[in-house]
């Protein structure tokens, strides 16, 4: 979406027979949470409220953060986290993680989160039938960053990613960190030698290394796994994933243990046919009583990541597995099984020719919605869209909101019931059909279809024709061929 230099944003589609319509919130750039309907007006604006992510809870509350730490001292820390209402008052703030004094600021207590938080009641912080977020009560899950130093890890300081929970009054009553299980993430030696020379350092003014960079965190909630007798899926159990190792994992609440794991390594016979994640974010178990309930629903961005062996991509060993497009993968946690996808293929692209046109190297979500549907964030460009499970585009926006740096970047949405927001009216919603872009044409520009046409005598086609690099559909056959033959 971002490669021409004219298109349209705000809403672009909308089939209301086939979308599971509410509200979307999400965090427009440089502006504010925002909140918009099925045909992108925009009725409510928290201006000034950072979001990383924004989410909205039941009676018109919006969460976020007022203000960042200074990006020369830390590395996407969040000052606080808070609930604000309708009218934009903080009903709700938790900032009291690290007491920092940072030169040139006045000393002050901050959270230091970022990328993901849960409230108590609803798992994964979105919409699922019988399982609302505490608005008045309740502890929250916040993923959180703490500087350490883990001489078996690295020589240098590191960024760790920790998982804390508090309660309505800021009281921490658990918390988990990450590089206290280093023996647990299955890291090669050739990854463990890359990763001590180079933890994923960074600049800002910040030389601690971003060494794992877990991008989300939630809780499992009632499944069936668990219902099953499977332990490893206990309902209290954290799921998050790391982008910068290709992780993904549950622990154990009680223990802090992992209990189960997917990454860092994808060459392994069992999970083979997954592919390798790279990259990944909003790794999450779809909640009870949603289609695919049970199953991981991951964005998978593609791009870089992870430890390794250098490699002619990567001479030090860093982010040595890439891939250019993205993926959205539902995986069956038990048998590894990917369940349902949506990738280049599903969204009508040449693969992997023109596999780029569905692509967020960085941020970006998938939520599973009521009717099956699933709404998908491509972060990068700024689009928010909704598939069905033939995977039919029904939905979709584009952010018209930009930053300093020219990106209309959207981190993660979420579609709410129109009944979570009762300070508003149900909207009209008024159907926003697909259009023919062949054809569609700004004022001034000339229709298509030539004024004098000739036919060139003794010309030939035979179809589509063969391309510079094989498609996966011409490799797949070649397969097929070859194994019949043997």
């Amino acid at each position: 979406m971002g490669h021409p230099t004219i298109y349209p944003t705000g809403a672009t589609v909308y089939l209301p027979e086939k979308a599971w319509s509410g509200y979307t919130i999400f965090q427009a750039a440089d502006v504010g949470a925002l909140l918009i309907d099925m045909n992108g007006r925009e009725v409510h604006l928290w201006k000034g409220l950072r979001g990383f992510p924004n989410k909205l809870f039941p009676g018109g509350f919006v969460l976020g953060s007022t203000s960042e730490r200074d990006p020369k001292y830390g590395f996407q820390d969040e000052s606080n986290l808070v609930q604000v209402d309708w009218e934009g008052n903080i009903v709700w703030k938790f900032d009291r993680y690290e007491f920092i004094e940072d030169p040139g600021h006045s000393p002050q207590w901050m959270a230091r989160q970022h990328h993901d938080y849960q409230r108590e009641g609803n798992p994964v912080g979105y919409y699922a039938p019988g399982q609302e977020p505490k608005t008045d009560s309740g502890t929250t899950i916040i993923l959180a960053h703490k500087n350490v130093t883990r001489s078996e890890i690295a020589s240098i300081e590191l960024l760790d990613d920790t998982i804390i929970e508090v309660d309505w009054e800021g009281r921490i009553v658990w918390e988990w960190s990450v590089s206290d299980h280093f023996s647990e993430l299955g890291f090669d030696e050739d990854a463990k030698q890359s990763l001590y020379r180079d933890p994923n350092t960074r600049g800002f003014g910040v030389h601690a290394g971003d060494w794992m960079h877990i991008n989300s965190v939630s809780v499992l909630g009632p499944n069936k796994h668990y219902d099953a007798g499977d332990q490893r899926f206990h309902p209290d159990n954290i799921i998050w994933d790391a982008r910068e190792s290709n992780i993904i994992a549950i622990i154990s609440k009680r223990t802090g243990e992992i209990v189960w794991k997917l990454g860092p390594n994808y060459d392994q016979e069992e999970v083979k046919h997954i592919g390798w994640i790279i990259g990944q974010h909003h790794a999450h178990l779809i909640p009870k009583g949603l289609p695919g309930e049970g199953n991981i629903l991951i964005f998978d961005n593609g791009g870089w990541g992870g430890y390794g062996s250098p490699n002619p991509e990567s001479p030090d060993g860093l982010k040595v597995a890439r891939r250019d497009h993205s993926r959205v993968l539902e995986i069956n946690p038990v048998t590894l099984e990917i369940e349902w996808q949506y990738t280049p293929t599903e969204a009508g692209f040449q693969a992997p020719l023109d596999s780029y046109r569905f692509y967020s190297p960085y941020i970006s979500s998938a939520q599973r919605l009521p009717n099956g549907n699933t709404l998908i964030t491509e972060g990068a460009d700024g689009r928010i869209f909704e598939v069905t499970r033939e995977h039919e585009l029904v939905w979709e926006y584009i952010s018209p909101y930009k930053n300093n740096r020219n990106s209309n970047m959207v981190y993660r949405a979420y579609r709410v019931p129109y009944d979570w927001v009762p300070q508003l009216e149900k909207p009209i919603e008024t159907e926003i059909p697909k259009i023919d872009v062949a054809d569609y044409r700004l004022p001034g520009a000339a229709p298509r279809g030539a004024i004098t046409t000739v036919e060139v005598e003794g010309t030939i086609s035979y179809g589509e024709g063969a391309l510079c690099v094989a498609r996966t559909d011409e490799t797949a056959r070649k397969d097929r061929d070859r194994h019949e033959q043997n």
